[in-house]
């Protein structure tokens, strides 16, 4: 059994066997960052508030996932003694803003890779942690087959929300690719990545209709 606790967006919280894993912390205040350029929702972000104090989030992390560096994946507001675990494309950028723990590997959670819509948008990391397999950033693609494949989760965590720029496909997952995900997979699939910044487009409304999803609110957690 996995607890995992949507913060908000892609920021989740687990408790697993390896301690309190931290995932993607997007931490700041909402309306405190401008909108993603060139694309369809010219709102500030994030679009929503923490649905829990910032130091409930880092408190008693014992490991920080970071999948990429993106503004909504990842700010400062981190505190600097948490351990990271990363991509290694992502390592010493974290390394130059201060973060000395930062690995690229760990022996108990394999790192997996995704696609961002397109290749312009750099490289992006998922990892498997107690059978969870955390997707990050990615459409539906050869890479997230191989790690279900692989890994055989017991549980698929996908970034959904259909975001994209004017022009263009989805960077993430959109309706289609989650039930392309939901048909390849017995494990359960929980989506997140919604209704937090001004590009994710399609509300959760559109994920509860697929069947055998589970859609977590901010700040809900999930017995998995």
């Amino acid at each position: 059994m996995t607890r995992l606790r949507l913060v908000r967006h892609a920021t989740l919280l687990l408790e697993t066997s390896l301690g309190r894993v931290l995932v993607d912390p997007m931490l700041r205040a909402a309306g405190t960052t401008p909108p993603i350029e060139n694309t369809p929702n010219p709102k500030r972000n994030p679009l929503v508030e923490l649905p829990i104090p910032l130091e409930a989030v880092v408190r008693d992390v014992d490991l920080c996932i970071v999948t990429h560096l993106h503004g909504d994946h990842f700010d400062d507001l981190l505190p600097h003694g948490i351990p990271i675990l990363t991509q290694p494309e992502s390592a010493d950028e974290l390394r130059r803003r201060g973060y000395d723990d930062v690995s690229t590997s760990h022996p108990a959670i394999p790192m997996t890779r995704g696609l961002h819509g397109t290749e312009a948008l750099g490289p992006v990391s998922g990892w498997v942690v107690d059978g969870v397999y955390i997707a990050g950033d990615t459409v539906w693609c050869p890479g997230v087959e191989a790690a279900l494949a692989e890994h055989d989760p017991r549980v698929v965590v996908v970034n959904a929300g259909g975001a994209r720029f004017l022009e263009g496909g989805p960077i993430v997952m959109d309706v289609d690719d989650v039930r392309r995900v939901r048909e390849a997979t017995d494990a359960d699939v929980v989506v997140v990545h919604l209704e937090a910044i001004n590009h994710c487009i399609e509300p959760r409304s559109a994920y509860r209709a697929i069947d055998g999803v589970a859609v977590p609110e901010d700040g809900e957690a999930l017995e998995l």
